[in-house]
């Protein structure tokens, strides 16, 4: 569901409600989140100019995580206009995740398995490599050790040979 705004008690309540359902079924209960706020209150100027939240602040995100079995960050349409700074965002957005996710849930930082040439995500910068590479160095820098942790594929439907290619070759190997 989305988009969910930071604060919302009613998404922390469902959760609260649907993890015994699922627990009891033997079933992950696993979330997708906005990516994490990369300056302090960044999502609140962006609600009140858009109406449309893009983030979610550490504490939120963190209060989501301690609900969920598994959360991944939807770390694409960053609006990066490189690569190198879609790197360097993902390797910033992997360090807040792995603060603000428990050891014990799945965490999962998203690829873009797609292409996009538009405001906001940008083709020739949010690539599968370029993402990988900036995963792998947050992971490096925070928890180099984290068990129940990965990449989540973005979507796969319209996933080509090559990000299947980049995938094996930079995450898999």
């Amino acid at each position: 569901m989305e988009p969910i705004r930071p604060g919302s008690a009613g998404w922390l309540a469902l959760l609260d409600q649907v993890r015994p359902v699922t627990a009891g079924r033997g079933a992950k209960l696993s979330v997708a989140a906005p990516q994490i706020d990369p300056l302090p209150f960044q999502h609140t100027v962006a609600i009140a100019l858009t109406d449309h939240g893009k983030w979610w602040d550490q504490a939120y995100f963190t209060a989501t995580a301690r609900r969920v079995d598994q959360i991944a960050v939807m770390t694409y349409d960053s609006s990066m206009p490189t690569e190198g700074f879609y790197g360097a965002y993902n390797a910033y957005q992997t360090e807040l995740a792995l603060e603000a996710t428990p050891a014990d849930v799945d965490l999962l930082m998203g690829l873009p398995f797609y292409w996009e040439d538009k405001w906001g995500h940008w083709g020739r910068a949010e690539t599968v490599p370029a993402g990988i590479r900036g995963i792998r160095l947050g992971l490096g820098r925070q928890d180099r050790d984290r068990a129940n942790f990965g990449v989540g594929l973005y979507v796969d439907f319209a996933a080509t040979e090559e990000n299947w290619a980049d995938y094996r070759r930079d995450w898999v190997r």
